[in-house]
C-alpha cells in the first residue's frame, strides 16, 4: 500500500513538474537609483514627480510584450499603485526618464489606472516612514491586452496576463519624506 501511495505521489509530482511553466528571470534596473537605494527626490511628490528610468534585461526570444507595474505595499491603506504600463512593444525594455501621462502613449503603449486615479506615473508621497516601491516587469507571450485603459488597473492586468507570463523580474527602491516637511 505504502509502494502505491509513494508511487502516486511521484506521479502527481512529475505531472506539475511537466506542466509548470518556466517563468524567465528579467533583471531589471534604473539610471536614477540602485535595488533596496533611496529613490531620489526628483521622481517623488517632494521633486518634480517624474518616472525614473525603468529598464529591462531577458534572454529569451518569444517575449511578445511587456508590462510594468509600481506599487507601494507598505501604504497604510493596502497596496497603493503608482504606475500601470502595458503592451509595451517587446522591442522597448527601457522606458525613459519623465515619460508623458496618459492613457496611449507612441508605439502603442497604454497606461493603466493608478490609485492616483491618473494614468501615468505617480511618486512616492508616504504619510510616515520608510516605504518600499516595487517596479515590477512582466514578460508576456502575448502583443497586446484586450482592455482599454480606463478599465486597466494593477488587479485587472494581473488577471487578463496571469496565463500569459512568460518572465518577471522587480527592482525596489525606498523613499522617506523629508522629516522637516512633514512637521510643516
Amino acid at each position: 500500500m505504502k509502494k502505491w501511495i509513494l508511487i502516486l505521489c511521484l506521479f502527481a509530482f512529475c505531472l506539475l513538474f511537466i506542466n509548470s511553466k518556466d517563468i524567465y528571470r528579467i533583471k531589471v534596473k534604473s539610471s536614477a537609483f540602485k535595488n533596496g537605494e533611496f529613490i531620489p527626490s526628483r521622481y517623488t511628490c517632494e521633486g518634480e514627480n517624474i518616472s525614473p528610468e525603468i529598464c529591462w534585461k531577458i534572454n529569451i526570444k518569444n517575449v511578445k510584450s511587456f508590462v510594468l507595474i509600481s506599487d507601494d505595499p507598505d501604504a497604510p491603506m493596502g497596496t497603493w499603485v503608482h504606475w500601470v504600463v502595458y503592451d509595451i512593444p517587446a522591442k522597448i525594455t527601457c522606458l525613459q526618464e519623465a515619460m508623458t501621462k496618459g492613457k496611449i502613449l507612441k508605439n502603442g503603449i497604454k497606461q493603466g489606472k493608478t490609485s492616483f486615479g491618473d494614468f501615468g506615473y505617480g511618486g512616492p508621497c508616504p504619510p510616515s516612514g520608510i516605504h518600499r516601491y516595487f517596479f515590477k516587469v512582466y514578460a508576456l507571450n502575448i502583443e497586446k491586452i484586450d482592455i482599454i485603459p480606463e478599465k486597466a488597473d494593477k488587479n485587472v492586468i494581473l488577471q487578463k496576463i496571469k496565463n500569459n507570463i512568460i518572465g518577471y523580474g522587480e527592482l525596489m527602491g525606498k523613499y522617506k519624506r523629508n522629516a522637516l516637511k512633514e512637521k510643516l
